[in-house]
Formats: structure tokens, sequence, C-alpha cells
């Protein structure tokens, strides 16, 4: 009999995720990807990469940070630059008790003072009083960790074919999952975008190890660092569906935050501006949905490669359950999580 054959629709990091899992199971499976290049078109190519559950915790629903924790792992075997160094979050001294509301909706941290800030990141010596540390957090280069993905699927035999504009139903194949994100909105109607932009900046005189994250009644930001003097700068989430560059109140209220982190950013250069539109459900949490011979895996929202594997392993398993004879194929209900 022949092997049954799976189509990934999606080259994100939600198509990757969700053809690696399926490849490591051992059943064969292609992917298909409108966009020329990796990452093009992607808004995971804008991703920040940071792997941080239990800061997420602090300000999202707790499946976020129940999903996400056996993430690090998971990017850790496979992507062998994922840095394992925790999370710091700080805030200016009038901001303090954010921090401990903060603190109050999380755990996994550490309190730390002034000195052990500055044991910690020594950049940041003298410029905050109190902060807390998430040791078992890690993060990533996002776009590294796609190409590391890739790599990982060609050597399971896998075919990523690019410039190849398919709809679901169309495909043929016993199994299509679809990862095409805000596109697939003529398949799931309740999916919405929300943009995030972002700065990459070249700095020779900041050097953290870590990402930081700065609290801001208005502005929260996130610097994470990329290696070579490079920092990813981030903070926006407006619900506008607008595509388009960087606006410049973002541009500024980005950097000025930054600047307010350290003053060396003031000198830094500017490397890239981006944004994109992160396709997201109701309730912000992904899921799997199933219609016919289709799976739908959407709706990472702004945690992509946080909850990237959750959704893997539900898309998984979703598509060896379609495969057994014996199971009901009838449609997953509405509201199946990863």
């Amino acid at each position: 009999m022949a092997k049954p054959t799976i189509i990934v629709i999606g080259a994100g990091v939600a198509g990757l995720t969700c053809a690696l899992e399926l490849a490591e199971r051992g059943l064969s499976v292609e992917v298909v990807e409108r966009g020329r290049a990796l990452g093009e078109g992607s808004c995971s190519w804008m991703a920040g990469g940071m792997l941080a559950p239990w800061c997420e915790r602090a300000t999202t629903e707790p499946e976020v940070a129940d999903w996400g924790a056996p993430s690090i792992a998971w990017w850790a075997e496979r992507c062998p630059e994922t840095v394992r160094q925790g999370s710091v979050v700080v805030v200016q001294p009038r901001d303090l008790p954010d921090l401990t509301r903060f603190a109050q909706r999380t755990e996994r941290f550490e309190w730390l003072d002034a000195d052990r800030i500055a044991a910690l990141e020594p950049d940041l010596a003298g410029r905050f009083r109190r902060a807390l540390f998430f040791p078992d957090e890690a993060h990533l280069d996002p776009r590294r960790a796609l190409c590391a993905l890739a790599k990982r699927l060609q050597r399971h035999g896998v075919a990523i074919r690019f410039g190849v504009e398919l709809a679901p139903q169309e495909a043929h194949a016993d199994i299509v999952v679809d990862c095409r994100g805000l596109a697939a909105r003529d398949a799931l109607p309740d999916l919405r975008g929300v943009r995030g932009e972002m700065v990459v900046v070249r700095s020779p005189d900041v050097s953290l190890r870590r990402p930081v994250r700065m609290l801001h009644p208005r502005i929260p930001l996130y610097i994470v660092p990329r290696g070579d003097g490079l920092f990813m700068i981030g903070a926006t989430m407006i619900e506008s569906e607008r595509r388009g560059p960087v606006s410049v109140r973002s541009a500024v209220e980005l950097l000025g935050a930054a600047y307010a982190l350290h003053p060396a950013f003031g000198e830094a250069e500017i490397v890239e501006l981006g944004a994109d539109l992160r396709p997201a459900f109701p309730d912000n949490l992904p899921d799997v949905r199933r219609s016919g011979h289709v799976l739908h895996a959407n709706g990472l929202f702004r945690h992509g490669f946080l909850l990237a594997p959750a959704l893997a392993r539900r898309a998984a398993d979703a598509a060896l359950s379609m495969l057994q004879p014996e199971t009901n194929h009838a449609d997953l209900p509405q509201r199946q999580r990863a």
C-alpha cells in the first residue's frame, strides 16, 4: 500500500515545525510556500524569538506558559544556536510597583538588587534598582532558526517548493496541513491580524547576553541580542490590519525606550525597520481545526516561536489519528487547542 502523503502549506515557523514534527514521526511530507525564498512574506521573519513562557505568563492566558515551557528543550535540540541564558525584566525606579504586580502574576523567577543586576548584565550597572531574573528562559534568532529547520527537513527528505500558490482544498494529498497564517481567513473567518513593528540596530557599545524587558505604563519594551552587536527592539502590538512600513511614531517610541534603557543606543546604527501582521483567534491562543482532509494550524499571535512546537505536536497527533482506519472522521470541534 502506498505511503500516505501530507502537504504542508506555508514555510513560516508554524509550517516548518508542523512539517518537522510529521517527518520525525515517519510520515511522508512536502512543504509548499508561495514566497520565493525562506522568510519572504512571513511574519516569522520579523519575530523576536524569545522563548519566555514565564515572562509571558504575567500578561497572557496560563496556557501560553503551559504549552510554551516544553518548547525551550524542543528548540535547543533542533536549533543548536538556541541561547539558554534566561530573561531579565527591569523598570525605572518610579515604576517599581509595576514590577511587583508583574511578579505576582507569574513564577520561576528571582528578585535581583542593583548589585546582582550589575553582575548579571554589567551594561545595566547603576541603571536599575530592582529586576526579575527568569533563569530557565531562552531566546533564538528567528531567521537562523527557520534555516535550521529547513536543513533538518532536508535531512529527513522533505522538499520545500517555493513560489507555489496552493489552496488547501486543491492539494492532492491524503492530508493537507494549512499553515498560511492570515491568508487562511478564507477558511478561518474569525482570524484577525495584529500588527507588530520592530527595529534592528547595531551598537558595539552595548553588550547584553539575554533578552531584557523594560516595563512601562505606555511603551513596554523588549531588546533581544542577536550577536555581533545587533539587537532587535520590539514593543508595539497594534490592533490594526494595516500593512505597510513602520510608522514614525512607533519608530520614535521604540528607539526612545531603548535609549532610556541604555543611552549608548542613541549612537546605534539602524539596520532594519520592519512590520507585519500576526494571525490571532479571538482568545489569542493557537488552534488546530479539521475540515475534511485539511487541518488548519493557526493563531500563533505574538507567540510564534514559543508556541509553534505545541501547535505542531497537536497537528501531528491529529494527522496520525486521521490515518487510522478506525478513527471517526467527523470534523474536529470548533475549539480544540494546541
